[in-house]
């Protein structure tokens, strides 16, 4: 019988969430409002120590409404990280800005302060300071947001977290996407926990979250009859959804144990091997280790991250090249950019590992022994040895 397949990062319920499904729909609360949402809006927000949060249908939603209301219009620029998934950009784009990519800093691969702070200076002496700066969170791992903030600050211009990939994580302390002016999060199916769809939008900033709300629900004023003074969206979570977050928010910390348990297995099985290096922990804070990604050195290793990649796929095994660049993205390579070089070395050589909460030792062994068969002198040295 062939094993079964191992997936990179799959949904893990504990049987809450089918529980707290079954009262919205014995209570017939089916649609984008109700008792659910409004409890999962506190109850994260009581998680990540924020004042105020809105339940939305996916951080791409998030992020989009987060943008319209730190004032993103057409024509204006916003910096964002270029190691991300082009949802992190899409949303920019939608309101008609122009995004300008800042490569990454090599202790968290994260949006590198030395850089955004050059490229801040650049743009205020041509007179063309962005609207925002959109800091990505990558890989369970926060940005150095310190100096992002003061930077930001002195030439007065928001920042937008996007935690997406770092619910869990901390910064001094603190959960990313609560420093900004508008943080958001996702809930999709492979993140650390999942609602099978959704995000949600975070700030200080009591009006602005209503604000959120307002234009998530298309934007209807408060009148008996359906009036609109502005343009809106259909972004709301639905109760549904927001059942199941709120079962798989009650385990987070078990999940970010189990991932941060996969890293160390991973590390201690390969971590001796001569041209593979895993992403660094930051000194600022706690990586939860979503995905446990590595680089891959193919002189050293003897094989490269495509030939280890396809390797694990032939064993029935999903991983993944860390993100392509976004300034690498042939709809995106007009643009401008700051460096690049950082994030594109990450590319070529970045692998992402099987690093679901639910997998099992057996699991993690086979993903193990197939990277290390993987280089080509031990794949030399086997083929001898059956021969004989």
């Amino acid at each position: 019988m062939p094993a079964h397949k191992i997936y990179l990062s799959p949904p893990h319920m504990t049987g809450l969430e089918e529980r707290l499904v079954a009262e919205a729909f014995a209570t017939n609360w089916i649609s984008p409002v109700g008792p659910h949402v409004d409890a999962f809006e506190r109850e994260f927000a009581a998680v990540v120590g924020a004042p105020h949060a809105a339940a939305l249908s996916s951080g791409t939603a998030a992020l989009h409404l987060a943008l319209r209301l730190v004032g993103v219009q057409p024509g204006d620029n916003v910096f964002v990280s270029t190691l991300t998934f082009i949802a992190s950009v899409s949303p920019i784009i939608y309101l008609g800005g122009t995004p300008v990519f800042i490569d990454s800093e090599p202790r968290s691969w994260n949006m590198d302060p030395t850089l955004l702070a050059a490229a801040l200076d650049t743009h205020a002496r041509a007179g063309k300071l962005p609207r925002a700066v959109v800091v990505v969170h990558l890989y369970g791992q926060s940005a150095d947001l310190d100096p992002i903030l003061a930077t930001c600050e002195r030439y007065g211009v928001a920042v937008v977290e996007d935690a997406a990939e770092a619910l869990g994580a901390t910064y001094h302390g603190r959960a990313p996407g609560t420093f900004g002016r508008v943080g958001i999060y996702s809930f999709n199916g492979n993140k650390i926990i999942t609602s099978g769809g959704g995000g949600m939008l975070v700030s200080k900033d009591e009006e602005l979250v209503a604000h959120a709300r307002k234009l998530a629900t298309q934007a209807r004023d408060p009148a008996p009859h359906y009036q609109h003074s502005e343009i809106g969206y259909n972004y709301r979570l639905s109760n549904v959804l927001a059942a199941i977050g709120r079962g798989q928010l009650r385990v987070l910390g078990d999940r970010v144990a189990a991932r941060r348990r996969n890293f160390a297995f991973y590390v201690d099985a390969l971590g001796e091997l001569a041209g593979l290096a895993f992403m660094p922990q930051a000194p600022w804070g706690l990586a939860t280790r979503w995905l446990t990604c590595l680089t891959i050195d193919p002189a050293e290793f003897g094989a490269d991250r495509e030939e280890v990649r396809q390797a694990l796929e032939a064993a029935g095994i999903e991983a993944r090249p860390v993100w392509k660049p976004m300034h690498l993205q042939p709809a995106l390579a007009h643009l401008d950019r700051f460096g690049g070089w950082v994030a594109e070395d990450l590319f070529g050589n970045g692998l992402c590992l099987p690093s679901g909460s639910s997998l099992a030792a057996p699991d993690l062994e086979r993903v193990v022994d197939v990277i290390r068969r993987t280089p080509r002198r031990n794949r030399a040295a086997a083929t001898a040895l059956l021969a004989q």
